[in-house]
């Protein structure tokens, strides 16, 4: 569960919560939940993540 303190402001807490949302990939997947996906596009769509999950792994390895 993702919480955030308010101390005083709450537009701040509010900006906040939204990044650690944004960070931890929750608003990416409700968005992604919104619609139904076919099973072909999510095939495809994983397939690309993990090629560009691999691309940003390998450009971290030769960099170090």
């Amino acid at each position: 569960m993702i919480g955030v303190e308010v101390r005083g402001d709450l537009e701040q807490a509010i900006r906040l919560l939204k990044k650690k949302l944004q960070l931890d990939g929750l608003k990416k997947e409700l968005k992604r939940r919104e619609y139904y996906e076919k099973p072909s596009v999510r095939r495809r769509r994983k397939e690309a993540e993990s090629r560009r999950k691999l691309r940003k792994l390998m450009q971290r390895m030769a960099r170090d």
